[in-house]
């Protein structure tokens, strides 16, 4: 018995909206509408059917226009084709918006609909009124407008110039104005010639960036496999410039604020769980604004460290700017070794100097408590650093008047 090959063919499964569109742009399009109202759609679903009753309506207009100026009767035959057709076009727009799909009808032509039905009669004709205005007709633009659920963007081909904004051991930031939005963005590229291990690292970077979500993180969007770059928002100064230039003038409540945001970002960072192990007045990025207000983000996530991930086991050399002296073993990095680095940044924030401050006031007690030799006397959480940060006040102002 000779074996009989059966091909067998699969079709996908169509929703009932694609069996409505489906059988719309069948009937509509069997309709032949003429080329100067299909032109006026581009619509490749509906636009056969837009184009059709924008056609059918102006010609119904156009009569009646004429008629009204001379025997005022409307054709009985004509006047039922207009009953029928507002009737259809009424269905119609329903079902689409039962669907999901909201079209919108020229104002000019839905009340021209609406000021026909009252006197059109399915027999001996109808009477047009005496006081009946005109129809503006409508012919070089649509009067049917699908409400849009994508928006087009340029994207420009064009290529965009790339402003270096610093570099560091395995990567270049750039900036650029976006010729969609016309806000400016930053480009993270690595350099050419890294290691492997570094563009691991490097895209790990970015993977890690990408799943945190928290106000006082920095944002990443887009990473380009060719040019090993992502795309992430700009940030106007890091934690050294923006102090630098204003230590003189920036307010012990200014410097409070900078100092919680960093720290409600690093101890997100824990809760996630993971560990920054770079943290330095460059890694900590400000976005300013014209109103003098500022937003801490934290960036710079190239050695951070997953508790879950493996990639670190071999990693022995010191990394990072700011080194934990107790630290011998990059491996051994935790969160106490973080908090080291946190009570140095948080000293360069309250006094504008890159020293540990150790003059007593509130201040002091906690950078020395951040930095103890002993890290049993260390802030153990940064939550638990975070309630005394939270206390710190101005000095008092002593009254020297007698």
């Amino acid at each position: 018995m000779s074996k009989v090959s059966v091909k067998t063919t699969r079709h996908a499964v169509m929703t009932p909206l694609d069996l409505m569109l489906a059988d719309f742009k069948e009937k509509y399009t069997a309709q032949n509408p003429s080329r100067s109202f299909t032109r006026l759609y581009d619509d490749r679903e509906l636009g056969y059917m837009f184009a059709y009753f924008h056609e059918q309506l102006t010609e119904h207009f156009d009569s009646i226009n004429g008629r009204a100026r001379s025997t005022r009767h409307y054709w009985a035959e004509s006047s039922r084709q207009m009953i029928a057709l507002t009737d259809d076009l009424t269905h119609v727009l329903s079902a689409l918006k039962a669907s999901g799909i909201d079209v919108q009808f020229d104002d000019r032509y839905q009340q021209a609909v609406a000021r026909c039905l009252p006197w059109l009669s399915t027999s001996g004709g109808s009477s047009v009124p005496d006081d009946f205005e005109p129809v503006v007709l409508v012919r070089y633009e649509p009067v049917f407008v699908r409400a849009a659920t994508t928006t087009a963007l340029k994207k420009a081909s064009r290529p965009v110039n790339l402003k270096m904004e610093g570099e560091g051991s395995y990567a270049i930031v750039y900036s650029y104005i976006d010729p969609d939005y016309g806000i400016k963005f930053a480009v993270k590229r690595a350099k050419k010639g890294i290691s492997s291990r570094d563009l691991v690292r490097f895209k790990n970077e970015f993977d890690t960036m990408k799943r945190l979500s928290f106000p006082y993180i920095l944002d990443v969007y887009q990473y380009d496999e060719v040019r090993n770059e992502y795309r992430m928002e700009f940030c106007e100064a890091t934690l050294r410039s923006f102090i630098a230039r204003r230590n003189n003038n920036l307010s012990i409540a200014s410097r409070k604020r900078i100092a919680l945001q960093f720290l409600y970002a690093v101890s997100y960072l824990h809760s996630q769980p993971l560990l920054h192990r770079d943290i330095s007045l460059q890694n900590v990025l400000l976005k300013v604004y014209e109103s003098g207000a500022v937003l801490v983000k934290l960036s710079d996530f190239g050695l951070v460290k997953d508790p879950s991930s493996t990639f670190t086991r071999t990693q022995t050399e010191m990394r990072g700017t700011i080194r934990d002296p107790l630290l011998h073993d990059f491996r051994q990095y935790g969160v106490l070794n973080e908090i080291y680095a946190v009570g140095w940044v948080l000293s360069y924030i309250f006094t504008g100097r890159e020293a540990l401050s150790a003059n007593g006031d509130a201040v002091s007690r906690i950078v020395q408590k951040c930095v103890a030799h002993d890290v049993a006397n260390r802030y153990q959480t940064v939550r638990d650093l975070i309630g005394d940060v939270e206390q710190v006040s101005a000095p008092a102002v002593v009254d020297t008047t007698v």
